[in-house]
């Protein structure tokens, strides 16, 4: 069995001029994302390894997320590929994961994010909201076979008003 878990960015701040990849998190966001880790941590799920775009509020989403569930810091880390906002390139990641790690966490970007739960997801999803979570699991020890309709999902928005 292998799972994904999907996490989308806190709310960032529009108010500085900065490049999209420098943009921080709002005081909301990151409030939203140690809400999130805190009712995730009550699951009790064994995390394998985590990943992250390196923009800013993904990354900085990643750490309050990762601090929250005492994840150890040494199996993060920053990939390019996640900076996507189509899923092709998450898809792709994915589908190119070390099948010693079987349950994995992602910290990017929608519409990727929204696009990964409804490919892959038996549930559509209109929108992952920003700190949103989705799990996807996959009935298969291989991250290659990973495809549309082999998958079982659940979303956690309730986690934002715990």
């Amino acid at each position: 069995m292998k799972t994904i878990i999907l996490v989308r960015h806190g709310k960032s701040s529009w108010d500085y001029s900065v490049s999209d990849r420098d943009r921080p998190l709002k005081e909301r966001g990151i409030i939203d994302a140690a809400k999130v880790a805190k009712g995730f941590l009550k699951n009790n799920i064994r995390i394998d390894a985590a990943y992250s775009s390196p923009a800013n509020r993904a990354m900085h989403t990643a750490i309050i997320f990762l601090r929250t569930i005492s994840f150890p810091l040494e199996k993060f880390t920053l990939s390019n590929t996640l900076y996507d906002f189509t899923g092709d390139e998450v898809y792709m990641f994915i589908k190119s994961l070390d099948n010693s790690e079987d349950t994995v966490l992602l910290f990017g970007h929608n519409e990727a994010f929204t696009h990964i739960a409804n490919s892959l997801g038996n549930v559509y999803i209109d929108n992952v909201p920003t700190s949103g979570l989705v799990e996807l699991k996959f009935d298969t020890n291989d991250w290659k076979t990973v495809v549309k309709g082999t998958t079982g999902r659940t979303l956690f928005p309730k986690l934002l008003k715990e």
